[in-house]
């Protein structure tokens, strides 16, 4: 275990793992699995074990599309565990092994909004729920985009993903409802205020779409 104050410049997430003494799978699905971990962790002078539930994700990537007028793609979709019909970016989950993000982000892009992009940058990646999820996201910013018909989209949309209306929202406005607690999806706030903090750097820094992720 580490110890120590950071200085002002480590300010930087880092890899730890604490010693796990023992693990019990409680919950095998299909997009998550959970298990108990017992975790040896500090306790003044010295450790103790102590219990954690862990939900074993497969990961997901955004897309934050904006167009040459700086309005920023969302879609509507229902979420069953929240209750709501939440304004969102089209995202998935890293169901492929293998696959590339990039190319995950881009297939997530035709088949739930209709377009492609021509240039592609990563915004910001996350840790979505780290206090009790595994899962790893990565929200990309697409431009340069083109809409694609509907009859050339190989893909049928059902379930959760069969009526999704897409809009297009100037960048200003969209933080605003962020700011208001009018969009509350995670990908979606987070992408919104990454993307206007990258345009008052004039995207200066943004990284490249294959970017490691740390």
């Amino acid at each position: 275990m580490s110890g120590g104050v950071p200085g002002p410049g480590d300010v930087r997430d880092l890899p730890e793992r604490w010693p796990v003494e023992s693990s019990e799978e409680r919950f095998r699905g299909h997009v998550f699995n959970v298990r108990r971990d017992r975790v040896e962790m500090p306790n003044g002078a010295g450790t103790e074990l102590v219990g954690r539930d862990v939900m074993e994700h497969l990961g997901s990537v955004g897309v934050l599309a904006v167009d040459d007028a700086d309005r920023v793609l969302l879609l509507r979709q229902y979420r069953h565990p929240v209750g709501y019909q939440l304004w969102e970016i089209p995202a998935g989950l890293r169901d492929v092994p293998g696959e590339p993000l990039q190319q995950l982000a881009a297939r997530e892009l035709l088949e739930e909004a209709g377009y492609r992009a021509e240039t592609w940058h990563t915004l910001v990646d996350v840790f979505p729920s780290p206090g009790m999820s595994d899962e790893r996201s990565r929200i990309f910013l697409a431009r340069g985009l083109t809409e694609v018909p509907a009859d050339e989209i190989d893909f049928e949309r059902v379930h959760e993903e069969a009526d999704m209306p897409v809009v297009w929202v100037p960048l200003d406005e969209a933080v605003g409802k962020v700011l208001a607690g009018h969009v509350h999806n995670m990908l979606a706030s987070l992408g919104v205020l990454a993307l206007s903090a990258a345009r008052a750097g004039g995207y200066r820094d943004l990284r490249p779409a294959d970017a490691p992720e740390e």
